[in-house]
């Protein structure tokens, strides 16, 4: 199984020109079987490169052998027309359930500007069973709001291992209750906008209560103490200053013996963020 998280910058190049087909050619060549992009847009003429286009729309065509879940925490309308900035995640498997979760938005005197975050939860009929894979892109300029966010992630993580133990079939209810079963196991990825020596960083990992499954840094599964390849800050964009990590997978315990991979594409000049890989067998 094969997972690619990629916060794709709406297509928009070192060169200010948005080239979604170029974002299109790199995950075909990847050939993932689960896509998370992040930083999606629609309708925005004023980004960058000037994004008019339905990048949801283009992005679901091109990839028509994937069921496509959507969602863009940031929508304005302007003249009765959406402008939309969100994720996608694309799937090769059977999606069972989806959510969007809309995470914690609060004032922060600090940055009284931004824009809200969410995270789209999905489960999936994977090989080996199912499973959760959840991608997120978290606040970037308030800390406040961002350890918001970090906590509402270890919640909702709770809750579905809460859940989870408790599960049991009730074909006598209505169908809309018919959700059927939602695991602990999950895939957590996208871009946190944390450091590894953050705090942030400290919190989503730091133990739990007994009966949750931990989350684990896939890179450390896999690499150990190996530096980290950097996430950001290659192929000369102006950010961030140096090259950096700002994406992540993270897998509960569960799964940690079925990492098998997880690597950085630092080829590629079409986003200001490189892909990530994540191969589970």
């Amino acid at each position: 199984m094969r997972v690619v998280s990629w916060n794709i910058h709406w297509g928009c190049g070192k060169d200010g020109r948005i080239r979604i087909h170029a974002v299109i050619d790199v995950l075909r060549k990847l050939n993932p079987d689960v896509i998370c992009l992040q930083e999606v847009a629609g309708n925005h003429p004023e980004l960058e490169g000037s994004a008019t286009a339905s990048q949801f729309k283009q992005l679901a065509g091109a990839f028509g052998g994937y069921h496509m879940i959507e969602q863009a925490p940031s929508e304005i309308y302007k003249n009765n027309l959406p402008r939309q900035f969100g994720n996608i995640l694309l799937s090769k498997y059977r999606i069972t359930q989806a959510q969007r979760h809309m995470l914690p938005w609060p004032a922060d005197p600090e940055h009284p500007s931004g824009m809200p975050r969410g995270m789209i939860e999905t489960v999936l009929e994977a090989p080996g069973g199912k499973l959760r894979v959840l991608t997120t892109h978290l606040e970037y300029y308030s800390p406040l709001q961002r350890r918001a966010q970090v906590r509402r992630i270890r919640e909702l993580h709770r809750e579905a291992c809460a859940r989870a133990r408790i599960y049991q079939s009730e074909p006598d209810l209505d169908p809309p209750f018919q959700l059927g079963f939602r695991p602990g196991s999950a895939i957590f990825c996208g871009d946190f906008n944390f450091a590894p020596d953050a705090e942030d960083y400290q919190e989503l990992v730091a133990p739990v209560e007994p009966d949750t499954l931990r989350l684990l840094d896939a890179w450390r599964v896999r690499h150990g103490d190996m530096a980290r390849a950097p996430t950001a800050g290659l192929h000369g964009f102006p950010w961030p200053e140096r090259p950096a990590c700002y994406d992540y997978f993270f897998v509960t315990e569960d799964l940690a013996a079925r990492v098998n991979e997880v690597n950085v594409q630092s080829e590629t000049a079409v986003s200001d963020h490189q892909p990530i890989v994540l191969d589970l067998v």
